[in-house]
């Protein structure tokens, strides 16, 4: 019933990941879309945007101070990296029982934020207000990684390409489809945000070489791992299905999954396990849609969990 929906706003609206939470915001039983901001916007409505929403709710252009006013139950920051302190200040001093969910890199590496990368990390919940939503690379690689973390015997070395969706909406040549055509553009080739993000969540040392490719949405993460000791692809298979089977959006394959299967779907796929000839070297393959399981879904992941619904509510099997 309406009066028990929870409210939920989103800061930053305009951007791709932006309009996918509005799709699923608009499909959820237990939450009501309350408001969307975005200076660009501003005015328009939000059903001329999104075909998943019919409501009468325009855009608006808010501050912090208008933001935290509102006093939504729940809050989406989706916006640039270095932008989120002086939403997080305005809300914590206006509203302290807001949940803030933030998409950016701003609060990744503090430990008074929840990190929410559910697969790994729900145990580690403790009823924080403060969710920190994982990168779209680092969530591919730490899934990678993680099942064979205590047997590493090098830093992990990740080789990844996404679709420019994940440049953003502010024009630039890694989002210039012109540019990109016929092309592949390496950049941040050392220390990457998300390279630093899995890295320090993992507790070990991973190098990462992003690129960004033609198509619009999803990426992929070939990583190959070292290890202290030999192992038969089926002990390596074995620890991936022991770490996800019971998981209902990360799927363990057989074969290396392909970039172009993941686009639009809210799982993360995890396959290939080329076992060198000595076994001391495996290569993994992980493709996700950056801005689903890599962004929005997650959100919504950690948002069900925290308002007390089932993880997967409203998220799309």
């Amino acid at each position: 019933m309406t009066h028990d929906k929870k409210t939920i706003g989103i800061v930053g609206a305009r951007g791709h990941t932006g309009m996918e939470l509005i799709r699923l915001i608009a499909a959820h039983p237990a939450l009501q879309l309350a408001f969307v901001s975005s200076r660009e916007l501003d005015g328009q409505r939000v059903s001329e945007h999104s075909d998943a929403y019919a409501g009468e709710l325009r855009y608006e252009s808010l501050d912090p101070a208008a933001v935290a006013a509102k006093r939504a139950d729940v809050v989406i920051l989706a916006l640039p990296n270095g932008k989120a302190a002086p939403y997080v200040e305005a809300i914590d001093q206006a509203a302290p029982d807001t949940l803030i969910v933030d998409l950016s890199a701003d609060y990744r590496f503090d430990q008074a934020w929840y990190y929410g990368l559910p697969e790994l990390t729900r145990g580690n919940w403790r009823g924080e207000r403060h969710i920190s939503n994982p990168g779209c690379y680092a969530t591919a690689m730490e899934l990678s990684i993680a099942p064979l973390k205590d047997l590493l015997a090098a830093p992990p070395v990740c080789f990844g390409v996404s679709g420019y969706s994940g440049a953003g909406t502010t024009p630039s040549d890694k989002n210039d489809p012109d540019k990109l055509r016929d092309n592949l553009m390496p950049y941040a080739l050392t220390g990457h945000m998300h390279e630093k993000e899995a890295s320090f969540r993992l507790g070990i040392p991973v190098e990462f070489m992003p690129h960004v490719a033609p198509h619009f949405r999803g990426l992929t993460v070939t990583s190959n791992l070292y290890l202290t000791r030999a192992l038969k692809r089926e002990d390596v298979l074995q620890r991936f299905h022991a770490a996800y089977d019971g998981e209902n959006l990360v799927s363990v394959t057989d074969e290396a999954p392909w970039v172009s299967r993941v686009a639009h779907q809210h799982y993360a796929e995890i396959g290939g396990f080329a076992v060198s000839a000595d076994g001391k070297r495996v290569v993994i393959v992980a493709t996700l849609d950056n801005l689903l399981k890599g962004a929005a879904t997650q959100a919504m992941q950690n948002i069900n969990r925290a308002i007390g619904v089932d993880e997967y509510t409203a998220i799309p099997a």
